[in-house]
């Protein structure tokens, strides 16, 4: 499995199941994941009347979501989980939740989902998320991110998360990194992150995005 270190972030190209079998009990404080939800969207999201469908290259990854063994895993290694798009397949996970975050996208009138959900160990009340992420209009726009992947969520998002949900020195864990924007949250608000990506071409796209990203924080 291949590994590459970027500061205090250890990213994997490989298989996510094979790398948690090899993991201890507890192992990381949170697991921060999104992973397929089974829909359809790794060619791209939308399309219609209202909203242009985003363009990427076809690659079936979406065409199901994890089964359940996947979910039993996560909750072994992690203390506590944070699972977008459970709201997909909430059947395979064994737990009830008190505390769902809602991230409203602010997306205005088109096809596209107004809200994305996350299933959460937590025990707290539900959460709402509020940032804009439609097209070429994003909640912060002197920041505007670069869309590498089709389901690639704002580093705002994580950011928040972590700081609501994670402790200092807390490990922790995506085993979909995709497009890299957990990593790039976790290196601003100094967090140790593991991130596994089965997909070549993402991982190499998020490298690059990640050390791009990292090194101009640094900089800064």
């Amino acid at each position: 499995m291949k590994q590459t270190k970027i500061n205090k972030g250890t990213f994997y190209l490989g298989d996510c199941m094979s790398l948690m079998a090899d993991t201890p009990d507890n192992f990381y404080e949170l697991a921060i994941v999104d992973p397929p939800y089974g829909i359809g969207v790794d060619g791209g999201i939308g399309g219609g009347v209202l909203a242009k469908k985003s363009s990427f290259k076809k690659k079936n990854w979406d065409n199901e979501s994890p089964n359940k063994e996947y979910f039993n895993e996560l909750i072994r290694v992690s203390k506590n989980q944070i699972i977008f798009g459970a709201n997909h397949f909430i059947s395979k996970i064994p737990y009830d939740s008190s505390c769902w975050i809602v991230w409203n996208k602010i997306n205005g009138d088109n096809n596209f989902a107004d809200c994305e959900l996350a299933y959460t160990s937590f025990k707290t009340a539900v959460r709402k998320f509020n940032f804009r992420w439609q097209g070429m209009l994003q909640g912060n726009m002197k920041t505007k991110e670069i869309k590498i992947h089709p389901t690639q969520k704002p580093v705002a998002l994580y950011k928040w998360l972590l700081k609501n949900y994670a402790k200092e020195g807390d490990k922790i864990l995506d085993t979909h990194l995709g497009s890299g924007s957990s990593a790039i949250a976790c290196h601003y608000m100094g967090f140790e992150l593991t991130g596994i990506e089965i997909d070549e071409e993402y991982y190499n796209q998020a490298m690059t995005r990640i050390k791009e990203q990292t090194q101009q924080q640094t900089l800064i």
